[in-house]
């Protein structure tokens, strides 16, 4: 069993460090995780005991699983991830929109514009890209960051891209917004390690086959290496039926509201497989209480070279913004065009 210890938010290191020597009194060795935090093995009732008298102790609580950081009880209320005007976590829902992978200049910057006039919030688009077949396009590499950096100046939207090489850690926290840890590279706890020992935004996507813990437990090396900007992302799980590509398991965003205190965002896309299912599954995410959605949208889907299929053309864009805004509003959060920008309020609805 895993013991957190959580201190008052005024507490001392001479008041944290009597709280490590009371706890190791008990048998146990403790570990410092940030200044208010401190986990243990050992007996709930031996450690509270230890504990009792001590005013700089806001709570002490067990844990069924080892993810100390990311556990619900590690906080008094949910994170909050700050991606340029957006807050995510907070009680504005967040859209993140842009193509599977960026191709050209002409494609991302016509992209962009449409994510940044439909609302959005920020722009996504894949410069390395982790395929099923190495015959399959792999992306620009770091020639695509010119790319990006040039669309994010025209339009002032964060950036957020995958990174699926430790080689490739350090350019990118230069150059983006947000690092996006995908599926397949979930439980590339050496890609963590080091994603963890940045200090920029991270979206874990969670794997294909993997459990809610599971999940917790790649956010825990994040957060354990000192980043605490970590978000989650529900993309859909690996299932027998084979009408779509992956089964879109929205129960996971209540659970992983039971469990933890990081914000869960949903990636409609991949789960969809197709542009037609991209839109209900998007409102259903922002309905089941999801603190965000990142979806894929291409200003000419067939000629996309990854992803097309499943890409939601930027023309839907605007559609897509004012129907969530009723969905999020179900879900319990609100959905504004960041300061500056009309957004849905002057996009004109299709019907």
């Amino acid at each position: 069993m895993t013991i957190v210890i959580r201190l008052q938010q005024t507490a001392t290191d001479a008041q944290r460090s009597e709280v490590v020597e009371r706890t190791s009194r008990t048998g146990v060795v403790p570990r410092v995780h940030t200044p208010t935090m401190v986990s243990a093995p050992g007996s709930l009732d031996a450690v509270k005991a230890a504990l009792a008298d001590l005013d700089q102790v806001a709570e002490v609580a067990k844990l069924s699983a080892d993810y100390p950081q990311a556990a619900k009880a590690a906080r008094d209320g949910g994170s909050m991830v700050k991606l340029g005007e957006a807050l995510i976590g907070s009680e504005e829902f967040t859209v993140i929109a842009g193509p599977c992978s960026v191709e050209t200049q002409s494609q991302l910057s016509k992209t962009a514009r449409a994510v940044q006039q439909a609302g959005a919030h920020a722009l996504r688009g894949g410069v390395f890209k982790p395929r099923t077949s190495p015959y399959a396009f792999q992306g620009l590499g770091r020639a695509g960051l010119d790319l990006a950096q040039v669309a994010r100046e025209e339009t002032g939207l964060p950036f957020v891209t995958e990174v699926v090489d430790v080689r490739d850690v350090e350019i990118l926290a230069e150059n983006v917004d947000m690092l996006q840890i995908g599926a397949r590279n979930m439980q590339n706890y050496a890609l963590l390690r080091e994603v963890g020992a940045t200090r920029i935004p991270v979206l874990l996507k969670r794997g294909l086959a993997a459990t809610i813990d599971e999940t917790l437990m790649a956010a825990e090396y994040l957060l354990d290496g000192g980043n605490s900007q970590v978000v989650l992302c529900e993309r859909g799980i690996r299932a027998f039926e084979s009408g779509y590509r992956f089964a879109l398991d929205l129960t996971a965003v209540t659970v992983f509201r039971e469990r933890t205190h990081l914000p869960v965002i949903v990636d409609p896309s991949h789960a969809a497989g197709a542009t037609d299912r991209v839109i209900p599954l998007a409102l259903a995410a922002a309905a089941c209480g999801a603190d965000g959605i990142i979806v894929e949208s291409h200003c000419d889907p067939a000629s996309a070279l990854c992803d097309g299929k499943q890409a939601l053309p930027v023309e839907d864009l605007p559609e897509l913004m004012q129907r969530l805004r009723f969905a999020a509003t179900a879900g319990g959060k609100r959905l504004s065009a960041p300061a500056g920008r009309p957004g849905w309020q002057h996009a004109r609805l299709a019907v």
